[in-house]
């Protein structure tokens, strides 16, 4: 079977690149060439292309691995999505990416084309845990080990912060403007997060770089929603069927598509809005929305599946009694989020039940699982703290957070990054306090939180249910 390429003969039903991809010049660098991007950034920034060609082709990094990189040059920069509902499969080439690079191994032309001035915007999605934000302060933590490495050698980055960073002292030497970061990741205020971060590490160096980038940089918060599975060999052979050639990198994704972002950028930026983007004055609301309705309720899906010894999310939803239990999630979260405009969130709390349940959507639970650490404080924890400050009971938090932990206990494994404390907590689990191993995990659970004797029975309580202590 032949590979998808340049000059590949597709079927008519098979939506194409409608631009001249021989003129399309770079114009963002995105890193991190995950499956999320793929679905998200990229189709966004295609539709803006299409509708108002310009010079925002994507330059695709990945910071570690190769095999993306290798599979998009041998692909001639295009791949395919699978969009899935109950109404059939669609198939789409995307074709917005002019050049890929792998850090790891090509370092230098990545710096050269982060200080090249044509670059107006970096986009990032490299996860929570990838840019060594210290939970307790808010700031850099140094002991993660690309921060370390990062500030031991700055002009030879290994991490997103140390690349970012360099770039922009790069720039700064020549003369040159600043790019626009843009955090795509699921970190609250993520614009904010990342600028702090930023503006750290290069003070660590420079003084005047950071004052520099404080003064003419700029770090839009923004909001991304859409549910991407990780790609499998059912996943390629769905392509394959629709596409008549090979797609080594294609992916499967839901038709919902979502991006809020602050409109506020150095040098311009695509018509991102061509695809449905929403440009917001202040993202936080709907970030707020989506970290505690969509994501919490993720969590909270994915652990009560391990549990019933389920593989997808889908799975779970099937069961009306565990189905019933996300949605009672999400209607009590909802007290704790501020006014989102535009959004009716009773009926966006039913679009996210149909859109857990789709049945042709492949979301494996122990994905989703990944880094809950990381993960627990903006789609749990916040939402608890601000539960019990306004006198509710926070019972839905407590509960998902028990339901983790007992997952954590019956499968006896997790990957985490503080694993090793994970698993020690879970092998712990006995008595009446069967939780207290975890919240004794240092800078796991605000102050708050631990001093909330109630909730913290209602934590048990939940483990309880299971058996689990």
């Amino acid at each position: 079977m032949d590979r998808l390429s340049r000059g590949t003969r597709l079927p008519s039903t098979v939506h194409q690149p409608q631009f001249d991809r021989s003129k399309l010049m770079p114009g963002i660098v995105h890193i991190g060439l995950g499956a999320f991007h793929r679905a998200h950034q990229a189709v966004f920034t295609q539709r803006a292309l299409e509708r108002d060609f310009g010079p925002f082709g994507i330059v695709a990094v990945n910071l570690r691995s190769p095999e993306p990189v290798e599979a998009l040059a041998a692909q001639d920069g295009l791949y395919s999505i699978t969009t899935r509902s109950e109404m059939g499969d669609r198939s789409e080439i995307i074709g917005a990416t002019v050049d890929w690079m792998c850090a790891a191994t090509d370092r230098d032309r990545v710096l050269a084309v982060l200080a090249d001035p044509a670059i107006r915007v970096v986009t990032m999605t490299v996860s929570e845990k990838a840019y060594g934000l210290d939970p307790a302060t808010g700031g850099l933590n140094l002991a993660h080990p690309a921060v370390a490495a990062d500030i031991k050698t700055p002009q030879a980055p290994t991490g997103v912060l140390g690349y970012i960073v360099e770039g922009l002292a790069r720039r700064r030497a020549a003369g040159a403007s600043p790019y626009t970061v843009l955090c795509c990741d699921n970190l609250p205020s993520n614009g904010r997060v990342v600028r702090r971060l930023v503006l750290e590490m290069a003070a660590l160096r420079d003084a005047a770089l950071a004052d520099w980038i404080a003064t003419y940089g700029r770090f839009p918060c923004s909001m991304v929603d859409r549910i991407v599975p990780a790609a499998t060999d059912a996943t390629r052979d769905r392509a394959e069927n629709l596409l008549g050639v090979h797609d080594a990198l294609a992916i499967d994704t839901e038709p919902f598509l979502q991006w809020v972002i602050e409109d506020d950028f150095v040098s311009g930026r695509p018509a991102w809005e061509a695809g449905g983007a929403i440009f917001a004055d202040n993202v936080e609301p709907y970030e707020k929305m989506k970290l505690r309705l969509l994501n919490g309720t993720h969590t909270l899906l994915a652990h009560l599946g391990i549990l019933a010894n389920l593989d997808y999310i889908r799975d779970v939803m099937a069961i009306p009694e565990l189905a019933a239990r996300a949605r009672t999630h999400m209607e009590e979260v909802v007290s704790t989020l501020d006014p989102v405009p535009g959004i009716d969130l009773p009926a966006y709390i039913d679009e996210l039940v149909a859109r857990f349940s789709n049945p042709t959507i492949d979301h494996r639970n122990i994905q989703i699982s990944l880094d809950t650490t990381q993960k627990l404080p903006q789609r749990l924890l916040s939402p608890a703290v601000d539960a019990l400050a306004g006198g509710e009971t926070g019972a839905a938090t407590a509960y998902a957070v028990g339901v983790w932990m007992a997952a954590v206990k019956k499968r006896g494994e997790c990957d985490d990054p503080r694993r090793h404390e994970v698993l020690a907590a879970a092998a712990k689990m006995d008595g009446p306090d069967p939780s207290a191993a975890f919240f004794a995990i240092p800078g796991l659970f605000p102050p708050e939180l631990l001093a909330a004797r109630g909730w913290r029975d209602r934590v048990n309580a939940a483990i309880q249910s299971f058996n689990a202590g």
